[in-house]
């Protein structure tokens, strides 16, 4: 069975879709199969992973129950890493999930449901910057996040309004819901950032990875070029992403 991890934080900015495609690289590039699920109406992850936005089946069509995950997955244009898209019509998913039963725990309804999750070791979820119902499926649905948290001031804001939609999902829906890591990225050497290392570390003690990942061009260069920085030979971020991996599997005892 895939174990499923959500990639999420309400503040935007922060690094969420380049860290789910480079982990998805990094556990590809160890031979694991990895399905990613893009819950952002921005569709940012399919575009990184080279959807054409064609009007194929999405992650709404999923939502709304009128087809199958296993219906919906791409493979990326660069990558080996299986993928479901979303569009901007999944910006309606507060109306079209309103009336629905148990309408927080749809996408982990269709995971349970399909027996698609033995084709795969991991499922990483994309999500958007809200608190909203699509991450309240996604926590639903997960067994562990990483929150990544870019390291300037109000980062502490962003995760303390987080805990509490983490903590209703774990107590109503999701019990065995944990935090697998908080990820510190867009790291310098500022005293803003150094300050907030120190905060992060001081609430959550050993739940920061000790890998960060720097504020550098060549993550944006990666999304305009729909490559994972992981599969550039000399990228510094790249092999921090590694790193990640590395440290992640290491707590799974893997």
């Amino acid at each position: 069975m895939a174990k499923i991890i959500a990639i999420a934080n309400q503040k935007g900015g922060v690094g969420k879709t380049t860290t789910v495609v480079n982990i998805a690289a990094g556990l590809a590039e160890l031979g694991k199969k990895v399905l990613c699920i893009d819950l952002d109406p921005q569709g940012n992850l399919s575009d990184y992973l080279g959807y054409d936005f064609t009007g194929k089946r999405t992650i709404v069509d999923v939502l709304k129950e009128t087809a199958k995950l296993s219906e919906c997955i791409m493979t990326a244009k660069s990558e080996p890493i299986d993928y479901v898209p979303a569009d901007i019509s999944l910006a309606t998913a507060d109306m079209f999930l309103a009336q629905t039963m148990c309408r927080e725990q749809i996408l982990d309804k269709a995971i349970s449901s399909d027996s698609i999750s033995e084709n795969y070791d991991y499922f990483l979820i994309d999500c958007l910057p809200s608190l909203g119902i699509l991450v309240m499926n996604a926590l639903a649905a997960a067994d562990e996040v990483i929150i990544p948290v870019q390291v300037q001031k109000f980062a502490l804001n962003g995760i303390v309004q987080f805990e509490d939609i983490f903590n209703l999902i774990k107590e109503k829906i999701n019990h065995d819901l944990k935090i697998c890591g908080i990820l510190e990225t867009m790291t310098d050497n500022t005293q803003m950032a150094q300050a907030v290392d120190v905060a992060l570390k001081e609430r959550y003690s050993g739940l920061v990875y000790k890998t960060t990942i720097s504020k550098r061009i060549e993550a944006a260069n990666s999304t305009a070029e729909q490559k994972s920085l992981i599969s550039k030979k000399n990228s510094v971020i790249g092999g921090q992403y590694r790193q990640l991996v590395s440290e992640i599997l290491e707590k799974e005892g893997v």
